[in-house]
């Protein structure tokens, strides 16, 4: 009875094709909307992701300032209350860390020949490779023989290096920053572009020692990067790194801290739940078409209903059940269900491959965003289906038999 019953829904379906498309239609848009927009909000929680894990993994960041309710605030004489000595007090006195990575920086234009590029300088230590997760694809890093020695010498970021040098290879080339000469001994391999759409390739590093002393003329730091060794020691790390530099910079009591101690997986964190929301907030206005849809189904249903009561008094007349004729029409309102979801599908991926390819934004597609709308595309074509399915099932095959 049930591959007899397929058969009859598919021919009353195939018997108004134009009825059936467009009944098919609001739930091929529904899914479609549903698969693209959550394509979209996983490909944006995604790039904040990865953003976020190119600054480095387990990472907390200190800076001078103090913190208050409305973020990070400088107080008078705030930006010089970090030291090279408070990073080396962190790594020698804090368990549990892998990396301490003290770092200054300032913007300047860089000159190579009669070609210039104005970017950022970071004064760095070796440190800063590891917790950074940077890469060189010619040449070699910043080392600690090029710190105790404030060596001039620059690490190029991929962008700096394209700028100004073109295709050739700047590894032991000359650059001036601030009018002063630096050897080039590496090129940094492409990151590419951050969640805020900066360029991390725009960069130069040069050694920590030099930037403070030959370059900027300066004895304070601009921020210390500190790497954990496990997520699970986050919270710990960042009480003991607190108290140890409330002791050092001898704040007592309800004083305000003159640095501050950020969380970037406690920031990753919240910005995976608030990229969540905006996904199913995505997901929730593609469902609405899914809804339109199964009221759609319901009215077609109706109406084929009407249409058939004839034939459903000749099919009672001849034996057949309540459930017989339940069955059929829930049937026919299931294989729309079905087919809407199938051609949604096709509709949704190409419109998540449309918008990556062709749109600036970046979309991921999974099983899940795929299967979860397919789903309930066919409980919606049995949800609607039901009230006129059982309309047909109780109509009685006297009174049937009489309509014209």
């Amino acid at each position: 009875m049930l591959k007899e019953s397929i058969a009859i829904a598919l021919r009353a379906l195939l018997a108004n094709k134009l009825r059936s498309i467009l009944t098919m239609l609001g739930i091929i848009i529904g899914v479609g909307a549903v698969i693209s927009m959550v394509s979209i909000g996983m490909g944006v929680r995604d790039k904040v992701q990865n953003s976020i894990a190119s600054l480095g993994s387990n990472m907390l960041i200190v800076s001078p300032g103090a913190a208050s309710s409305q973020g990070v605030r400088s107080a008078s004489g705030s930006s010089i209350t970090l030291s090279l000595e408070d990073a080396e007090y962190i790594k020698k006195m804090v368990q549990g860390i892998d990396y301490v990575a003290p770092a200054v920086s300032k913007q300047y234009q860089i000159i190579a020949g009669n070609q210039n590029w104005t970017t950022t300088v970071y004064g760095i230590t070796p440190e800063y490779m590891a917790i950074k997760s940077l890469t060189v694809g010619s040449g070699s890093f910043v080392s600690q023989q090029d710190i105790n020695s404030r060596n001039r010498v620059a690490v190029l970021g991929a962008t700096v290096a394209e700028n100004l040098f073109g295709e050739m290879n700047p590894t032991g080339q000359n650059i001036r920053i601030n009018n002063t000469p630096y050897q080039i001994i590496g090129i940094l391999d492409s990151k590419g572009q951050s969640t805020m759409g900066q360029d991390q390739d725009d960069i130069v590093l040069v050694p920590l020692t030099t930037a403070q002393e030959r370059l900027l003329g300066i004895t304070y730091l601009n921020s210390i990067s500190i790497q954990v060794t496990k997520l699970e020691g986050m919270d710990q790390a960042q009480e003991e790194i607190t108290s140890l530099l409330r002791q050092r910079h001898k704040i007592s009591g309800t004083k305000e801290d003159d640095f501050t101690v950020r969380n970037l997986t406690s920031i990753m964190a919240m910005m995976t739940e608030t990229t969540g929301t905006i996904t199913l907030f995505l997901g929730c206005i593609g469902a609405i078409s899914l809804l339109v849809g199964g009221i759609g189904i319901m009215n077609i249903m109706m109406v084929s209903v009407t249409e058939r009561t004839r034939e459903i008094g000749i099919r009672k007349a001849l034996g057949a059940t309540y459930r017989d004729i339940m069955l059929q029409f829930l049937i026919e309102s299931v294989v729309i269900g079905v087919l809407g979801g199938i051609f949604g599908i096709a509709l949704g991926v190409s419109a998540a491959f449309a918008i990556s390819t062709f749109g600036s934004l970046n979309t991921v597609l999974s099983t899940i965003s795929i299967l979860v709308p397919f789903g309930v595309s066919v409980a919606v074509g049995l949800f609607f289906g039901i009230y006129p399915a059982r309309k047909a099932a109780l109509l009685d095959p006297i009174e049937a038999l009489r309509y014209e």
